[in-house]
């Protein structure tokens, strides 16, 4: 059975994201107590490991070797061994994190509160004031019909240029879907530096490609996962006749027996069962959230020390 609910939110529910909020959302960050991110991982799993350059933190000396700097030398223990020995020091990175955004039209959905764009966009937001406060660069990639891409920029003003790039994308919503693979194999192209990512989707877009692509993903960065759902994706529904709106055009959908109920929340809902899955499959520390709710406990738990799936 494919879903056929399209572009409807119940009550006072919000269709657009609204910038004035996602600016506000810094207020409720600001009273976490965000540790300070390593940023020298240079491979899953690893929170930090010596790389060495031209940092302020002394790591060991070595014996020199051809195309050292000869202004790091270590003339004491150079004196005492009657050899050569370079120091070699700890260095100091800046960590980085990439909030990959899901704007494809699968997102424009929702039956609680919001559309899942919507949420969607208040989960990046909370995530980039995270990042502020963690010290870390904020960038962003959304991909739908096309790319909006905000390259990593450190500070308040960092988080602010997210900010407006959501606005923006919002205010443009995509068309046509793009396979989760291709995506995300755009974004490793464009991926310079970042230690982090953090993937928001509903799953909709999700194909079997897309686990290749994570896994390329996940040799150089630390890779999150953030689902965002409706309550109808997540449980069956009440018996019932349902109002719903598809192209323009308004309808009565019956559901009455649990067989209909049952199958017409996991057609809606294989979206993000299918990239809870794969999540689960790579060890990818992942969060379902639905629009209803509050994400800002399941983005701290995501990016603090990297949190448990659930």
């Amino acid at each position: 059975m494919n879903a056929v609910i399209d572009h409807h939110v119940d009550g006072d529910g919000r269709v657009r994201v609204s910038l004035e909020e996602l600016i506000a959302l810094r207020g409720r960050v600001a009273r976490l107590r965000v540790p300070p991110q390593d940023s020298r991982a240079t491979r899953i799993g690893a929170q930090s490991s010596r790389l060495y350059g031209r940092g302020m933190d002394y790591a060991e000396s070595r014996a020199y070797q051809p195309g050292d700097d000869v202004r790091r030398l270590d003339w004491r223990l150079t004196a005492r061994s009657g050899r050569l020995h370079t120091k070699l020091f700890q260095e100091e990175r800046e960590g980085q994190l990439l909030i990959l955004l899901d704007h494809n039209p699968s997102m424009r959905f929702g039956t609680r509160a919001r559309f899942k764009s919507v949420q969607a966009a208040r989960a990046a937001a909370l995530a980039a004031w995270y990042a502020v406060k963690a010290g870390e660069r904020i960038g962003l990639v959304a991909f739908g019909e096309g790319y909006y891409l905000q390259r990593p920029r450190g500070g308040a003003r960092g988080a602010l240029d997210v900010c407006g790039m959501l606005g923006k994308c919002d205010a443009t919503p995509s068309r046509q879907s793009q396979p989760l693979s291709q995506a995300l194999q755009h974004v490793i192209k464009l991926q310079q530096g970042a230690n982090r990512a953090l993937l928001i989707s509903d799953g909709q877009s999700s194909d079997e490609a897309a686990r290749d692509r994570l896994l390329e993903m996940m040799r150089h960065t630390a890779v999150r996962l953030l689902i965002v759902a409706d309550a109808l994706e997540l449980q069956a529904v009440p018996a019932g006749n349902y109002p719903i709106e598809q192209g323009g055009e308004r309808r009565q959908l019956a559901l009455h027996s649990s067989s209909q109920r049952e199958a017409f929340q996991q057609s809606l809902g294989e979206g993000q069962a299918r990239l809870s899955a794969m999540a689960r499959s790579l060890g990818i520390p992942h969060r379902v959230i639905d629009t209803a709710g509050d994400p800002l406990d399941a983005v701290a738990a995501l990016l603090h020390n990297g949190g448990r799936s659930r």
